[in-house]
């Protein structure tokens, strides 16, 4: 259940959503720009993975900043962050569902996102384990999508060998600086993993169970990812993927001939399960943080029939039809991973300095020191070739 969590808010809230906007800026970069990312992912999520076993704690980023660094006050910031990277995340999820939205029915962005902010808050209320239900459920259902966008593609997998110098990076097909922004964008695809933590007081034997589901997490979105934009670049050039507003609609119906309704359908399933999964988690850091004294008390409170924090989720909830309705995908797409990337670097040295003083825990995984080090230095060097330092 929690590696279909994972899947559900990493692959929802990634390659459905952002598959033309990493083609448009990596060019035939794109799978390159997607196996950057993972490695940077890959030692962060080995850091979220030991210290998930270490803590198994609501709140996960903000409680491992406070034990790395003695600072309360810096865990509410770390905190607050990881919210905001949640309202922001939603938000551009919520504009990639629009655009597949309109395959179907022309309706506006406006009022499409208005439609859906609400019933994903109501889904994020109903309760935990409903919740997780029917996130599990869409996961099945997402993940089988773009198995058969792949499935119907493997034609071209045939003629691989004579794209190959297409896909080197530093050529005019794929130049370095839209391969290394395209790893700016495509970090985003793999965000996920992190949220697994913040529901670690739901979950049976976390010590054990959350470590294993995101590392298991990640190693399968990397090779949907990196299977998918490879075939989707053979089929279709970056442009035509780039200019389509539901890319992998089009790849189903260029491969096929057939009507692309069963994948929009799928993509839009997928999208508000990503949606749904950032507004769980967004509340669940509220409700962490108000529990242990940093945020006011009415956020930690949960509804007796539901057992879900009610004004936290629809606090959250509010945030992200505001940020919604005044952003676009793929500047909130990149405004998410930068303050991924902060969080993420905060959280590797906060490990590294606890394996200073416990270097390894007897009854949970555990890393070499080095991978937190490794771990901070890329997030923080990707970071500021973002932010263009």
């Amino acid at each position: 259940m929690m590696v279909l969590y994972g899947l559900g808010t990493t692959i929802g809230a990634g390659i459905y959503a952002l598959i033309g906007e990493i083609a448009g800026v990596a060019g035939y970069g794109a799978p390159m720009s997607f196996l950057l990312a993972s490695l940077i992912a890959g030692f962060t999520a080995c850091s979220f993975a030991e210290l998930a076993g270490r803590y198994p704690r609501a709140a996960g980023a903000a409680l491992y900043v406070q034990h790395g660094f003695g600072s309360i006050r810096l865990a509410r910031v770390v905190g607050l962050l990881v919210v905001l990277t949640a309202i922001v995340s939603s938000a551009a999820i919520v504009n990639a569902f629009s655009g597949y939205l309109q395959t179907f029915i022309p309706i506006d962005r406006i009022w499409a996102v208005t439609l859906i902010v609400p019933i994903v808050g109501l889904l994020a209320a109903w309760g935990i384990a409903e919740s997780v239900l029917a996130a599990a459920l869409i996961t099945v259902i997402e993940v089988g999508g773009l198995l058969l966008v792949v499935a119907v593609g493997a034609q071209a997998f045939t003629t691989l060998p004579e794209h190959l110098a297409d896909f080197l990076p530093g050529t005019a097909t794929a130049p370095w600086a839209g391969l290394l922004f395209g790893v700016t964008l495509a970090f985003y695809a793999f965000i996920g993993f992190e949220d697994m933590v913040d529901v670690a007081e739901e979950v049976k034997a976390a010590r054990t169970t959350l470590p294993r589901a995101i590392l298991l997490t990640l190693v399968i979105t990397t090779v949907i990812y990196v299977l998918l934009m490879v075939s989707a670049l053979i089929t279709l050039p970056p442009g035509a993927l780039h200019a389509s507003p539901a890319p992998l609609a089009t790849l189903y119906e260029t491969h096929t001939g057939r009507s692309p309704t069963v994948i929009g359908l799928i993509a839009l399933f997928a999208i508000v399960n990503g949606a749904l999964i950032q507004v769980i988690m967004g509340a669940r850091v509220l409700y962490g943080l108000a529990s242990r004294g940093q945020l006011p008390a009415a956020l930690a409170r949960v509804h007796r029939r539901t057992r879900t924090p009610l004004l936290a989720t629809a606090i959250i909830s509010a945030l992200v039809l505001i940020s919604a309705l005044s952003g676009r995908l793929a500047g909130l797409a990149a405004l998410t991973s930068e303050l991924m990337l902060i969080i993420f670097a905060l959280v590797n040295l906060s490990l590294w300095r606890i394996k200073r003083r416990d270097p390894s825990p007897p009854d949970s995984l555990h890393f070499h020191r080095a991978v937190p080090m490794i771990g901070f230095l890329l997030s923080v060097g990707f970071l500021l070739h973002g932010l263009g330092l």
